[in-house]
């Protein structure tokens, strides 16, 4: 019980102080989340994913697999949650947010930390690299499909190329690829503005909890939660033997597959008008619940090895 309550205190408690930031500013403070979520969004998110791609000391024979391993457990998630919804007769927007709850895992401020505290620095190690894939997804084919939610197939492929976060993907290989550095002030102005992406991310989550007035759907809430709390490490578990994933790989790699929906999604919703507020609940309502089914999955990888 000792060690379930420090997992609570040390890893869930500071996301929703930090939320809870949120949702105090919103309250006193009328500010346009559309606002912070582009901030986030076309400045904090590019030199994140940046700083993980270059910052990384794995080899690339681990970043490669673990990169692959989540990249497809991901999109076969995602394709889950697509054929759940058609089968409901679910509408656009809402398949698309849906598949969006199913695509993008929390893998950030929960999943790193929550690794951190099971499996050490060695998990978190390969932890980080599964949060780069997740954070290419979410700049990628996450920004698509929001766009699809609102525009039709060629406006939202066209839209990908106008995305800060894509250039950033392309020149942190071609910084891997030569051996380049930064410059230190430019590296270091990465870096803050790097790590304000996750800080901002929990900020505008409660900014979004304070102007949540969904009253409905039920069944899709359902489905999001299932596929991403229950699907999602099922179908990690079982990638997990054809890419050739064991020990802490396997630990870490599962683990973050099973974490709940990431707060990124309620940036993408909110920026292209997909839904916010059912992103959001989500979002809320997968975090709350996920305790339910990480901890006798911790208790299962813990075990197995």
């Amino acid at each position: 019980m000792e060690s379930l309550f420090s997992l609570f205190s040390e890893n869930l408690f500071p996301v929703f102080l930090a939320a809870g930031a949120g949702y105090a500013l919103a309250f006193f403070s009328p500010l346009e989340t559309r606002s912070v979520s582009r901030i986030a969004f076309y400045i904090f998110s590019p030199c994140l994913v940046f700083i993980l791609l270059t910052d990384n000391q794995l080899g690339n024979g681990a970043l490669l697999g673990m990169f692959a391993y989540a990249t497809t457990q991901m999109v076969l998630t995602a394709a889950l949650a697509w054929v759940a919804s058609r089968l409901f007769g679910f509408g656009r927007r809402i398949t698309v947010a849906i598949v969006l709850a199913g695509l993008l895992p929390n893998a950030g401020n929960f999943g790193l930390s929550v690794t951190h505290f099971a499996f050490g620095e060695a998990g978190l190690a390969q932890a980080s690299l599964f949060f780069i894939a997740s954070g290419v997804m979410a700049n990628t084919l996450g920004v698509y499909l929001a766009a699809l939610g609102n525009s039709d197939y060629r406006t939202a492929l066209l839209g990908l190329f106008k995305l800060p976060t894509i250039y950033a993907v392309i020149l942190a290989a071609v910084f891997l690829r030569f051996g380049w550095e930064l410059p230190t002030p430019v590296a270091r102005a990465a870096h803050v503005l790097a790590d304000a992406a996750i800080p901002t991310m929990l900020v505008l989550l409660g900014m979004l909890l304070h102007r949540t007035r969904w009253h409905g759907n039920w069944a899709g809430l359902a489905t999001a939660n299932a596929v991403r709390l229950l699907a999602g490490p099922a179908i990690a578990l079982l990638l997990a033997v054809p890419f050739g994933l064991t020990g802490v790989a396997r630990q870490a790699g599962v683990l973050e597959a099973a974490m709940p929906a990431a707060v990124m999604t309620t940036v993408l919703a909110s920026e292209f008008e997909v839904e916010p507020e059912f992103m959001t609940a989500v979002v809320f309502s997968s975090t709350l619940l996920s305790p339910l089914t990480l901890t006798p999955l911790l208790a299962y990888l813990t075990a197995s090895g």
